[in-house]
């Protein structure tokens, strides 16, 4: 049972609301007063149906705002405002039957002026049931957060395309002759009210978003050749910015309000336009090197977006990715790869100066062409200026450097700076900032080139006739270039090449002086030029009478020296004198022999003309015949027999597939690997003692073992290349590093 004090508590507060409630009138007239106020008040604010063809009652204000202040004054009003809000709640149904009507003609049009016009109705409906402002803002503040919510609750899940649609519907044109929609700031107003730009505000924002990437990749796909990067900004500050201060910055007052206001979201947009410009280079990145220098400027808007965008991980990805699907096959010439190699470094450089993304980038493509065996002869080819190409990888304004400097980190340089934090272990190392330097680094010696760079040079000299000096000049200055990259001692036998070049024709002018002859030899010295092939022509009738007359003078002004010839790399000019035609031709030295000693009889066999020149194989017989035959003066009968044609006679072209004439680049002279192949097979009884004998060793031990065999002088790189030469012809096999010989 309550005690006598708390009956005593609660009947003082009954007194003290009541007595509030009937303004202290005498009986109950106070709260009849009251109770007429409440029923005027929620009355007034119960929501009305805008649908509802009679007319709205008509209220006295001043009545009312005395009705208000009666019931605030009794401490009713939070009772009120929540059976107002119920009453809300309750009447909601109206506006949803609006709602759908609305969403049923957008969904079936698609029009985005049909979510304006829902959002004006919404806007009408909410300004109807809006309490008055003499209510106070408390009261408002809670109708709003009560609309808003109901509102959310009863929208479709298609509305929300269809404000996406219709804000996009707000953005500037592509076009510039379509004219832009007129904006209103009103319906952004509406929009906030309604708390639809909070609820919506990724929405709007991915409409921004996609608005920007396809103006990119309208406007900047293909286009390499002028910077894109200022004409997008400055597209941004004419055309988004506007639509931006409507959406973000309806309330300032002055620019720097507004600056202000856009600062955030401007930078996600500015952002969001720089990422997409570099997603698109990054995409194109192959396609920019290869158009490489002309596509110069996108380099330097990917070297901004990069600054701006972290995605260096994704251009090394997509440029390696590139590579390997577009450039690193078999498919693919290896000067085509050298040249995109280059051009990989060059652009590489513009993008990333330190070199970082380069070492990830080259280091596929480095392993790649490691493995080509022409890689070698297609680098030398431009160091010493192949005219076969017009392009070349070395950039004659770089100016040529000493290869393999040594890279020494100075401390106390002002300007010095530590590797990039995403610089590999071994970046440092493998960094070159010369491109032959980086070629050349492809391989860890450079014995390789400087073998094969004696060889073209032999081809190219040998090639020069008629005492062409200045093509000698020329080559003269491409070594001394070369000097300064690879050092004076790695080239001294080019120089020795050099040297007979012009001991050559002085010796030559002598010889003619003395007794003047139709024959022009380059002499050269034996022990300093590569191996040139061992054909062994017997140059018959006149050929041999001149050959013999020069070597007879040569021992007169050289008694310490003779001459061996080798007529397989000389080249012959004739004049063929027929019955009813006169030729001339230059030819090869065996089509020359062949020809003279058709002078003796008009018939012969290919035996009997094989026995008389010397040892060849029948196919390079055969190719000499077929090319007489090409040219209308030999005729090929049906025994196996060839006959002059001193009359011209209409003969059938040559099938190509029995001529198979390969024009040759210059005199056949072996490429290094296989020059340096044949030196080391003078060591393979060595190596197959030491296998034989030990079972299996490191490449490393046989190296240090064949150090004891004399004359003994290559590098353990060329030694790994004939072991592996050896393992292609399955004599040795490798197994974790340890090499073994075949078991037969």
């Amino acid at each position: 049972m309550a005690t006598e004090a708390l009956r005593s508590q609660v009947g003082k507060k009954w007194q003290d609301a009541f007595a509030r409630l009937n303004h202290g009138e005498p009986g109950i007239s106070g709260l009849m007063t009251f109770s007429q106020a409440w029923a005027l008040l929620t009355d007034f604010v119960r929501p009305k149906d805008l649908n509802d063809p009679a007319p709205p009652n008509e209220y006295n204000m001043e009545l009312v705002k005395h009705a208000f202040d009666l019931v605030s004054q009794c401490r009713r009003l939070p009772v009120m405002l929540e059976a107002f809000l119920d009453d809300v709640r309750q009447y909601f149904y109206l506006i949803k039957r609006d709602v759908d009507q609305y969403m049923e003609q957008y969904e079936a049009s698609l029009d985005p002026e049909i979510i304006s016009a829902l959002v004006y109705r919404l806007f009408k409906w909410f300004n109807a049931w809006l309490p008055i402002v003499d209510l106070g803002q408390t009261i408002r503040t809670a109708y709003t957060l009560n609309f808003q919510t109901q509102l959310f609750a009863i929208l479709p899940p298609s509305f929300v395309s269809g404000f996406k649609a219709y804000c996009a519907s707000t953005l500037p044109p592509f076009d510039p002759e379509v004219p832009q929609k007129t904006l209103s700031g009103e319906i952004w107003d509406i929009f906030e009210i309604l708390g639809l730009l909070d609820r919506y505000e990724s929405v709007i924002a991915s409409v921004g978003y996609e608005h920007i990437e396809t103006y990119v990749l309208s406007t900047c796909t293909g286009k390499w050749e002028t910077a894109m990067l200022p004409e997008l900004r400055n597209w941004m500050s004419h055309k988004i910015v506007p639509w931006m201060l409507m959406m973000y910055a309806r309330g300032a007052a002055t620019n720097d309000d507004a600056v202000a206001m856009l600062a955030s979201v401007g930078s996600r947009f500015d952002f969001h336009m720089t990422k997409t410009l570099c997603d698109l280079r990054t995409q194109e990145i192959f396609d920019i090197i290869i158009d490489f220098p002309e596509s110069s400027p996108a380099l330097e808007d990917l070297k901004e977006c990069l600054q701006r965008v972290d995605q260096r991980a994704a251009l090394v990805k997509s440029l390696r990715k590139a590579n390997h699907k577009r450039l690193l096959h078999p498919g693919a010439d290896t000067k085509l790869i050298l040249s995109q190699y280059v051009a990989t470094i060059k652009c590489m450089r513009i993008i990333d100066p330190p070199g970082v993304l380069l070492f990830k980038v080259a280091d596929p493509i480095r392993r790649y062409l490691r493995e080509r065996p022409d890689t070698i002869r297609s680098i030398v080819a431009n160091l010493v200026g192949d005219e076969d190409t017009g392009d070349s990888l070395v950039d004659d304004n770089e100016p040529p450097q000493p290869l393999h400097q040594v890279e020494i980190e100075d401390y106390s340089d002002p300007n010095w700076e530590p590797e990039p934090i995403d610089a590999g272990p071994n970046f440092r190392a493998n960094k070159h900032t010369d491109v032959l330097g980086t070629l050349v680094s492809i391989y860890d010696s450079n014995d390789l080139f400087i073998k094969e760079l004696q060889i073209l040079l032999a081809q190219r000299l040998l090639a020069i006739t008629d005492g062409n000096t200045e093509k000698v000049e020329r080559e003269r200055r491409n070594i001394e270039i070369l000097k300064i990259r690879f050092g004076e001692a790695a080239l001294q036998v080019c120089e020795v090449m050099l040297k007979d070049m012009t001991d050559s024709k002085r010796i030559d002018g002598h010889v003619q002086s003395q007794m003047a002859s139709i024959v022009h030899p380059t002499i050269i010295s034996k022990h300093f030029w590569p191996m040139l092939g061992s054909d062994e022509i017997i140059m018959p009738g006149q050929f041999q009478t001149y050959q013999e007359q020069y070597a007879k003078e040569f021992s007169t002004f050289k008694p310490d020296k003779r001459l061996r010839w080798l007529p397989h790399l000389g080249a012959v000019h004739l004049e063929l004198l027929l019955e009813d035609r006169t030729l001339e031709v230059d030819v090869p030295p065996l089509e020359a022999a062949f020809i003279e000693l058709f002078s003796e009889k008009n018939v012969w066999c290919m035996d009997e003309l094989m026995t008389r020149v010397g040892p060849i194989s029948k196919s390079a017989a055969l190719k000499a015949l077929l090319t007489w035959v090409d040219k209308g003066v030999l005729k090929e009968e049906g025994d196996g027999s060839f006959k002059l044609l001193e009359v011209a006679e209409t003969v059938q072209p040559v099938d190509p597939s029995r001529l198979a004439v390969v024009e040759e680049q210059g005199p056949t002279v072996s490429p290094a690997q296989q020059h340096q192949a044949e030196q080391m097979r003078v060591y393979w009884k060595f190596i197959e003692g030491m296998l034989t004998n030990l079972t299996a060793l490191p490449l490393e031990r046989i190296q240090a073992m064949l150090h004891f065999a004399p004359g003994y002088d290559q590098t353990i790189e060329q030694l790994s290349t004939f072991m592996d030469a050896a393992r292609r012809e399955k004599l040795v096999d490798v197994r974790e590093g340890l090499w073994r010989l075949t078991k037969s």
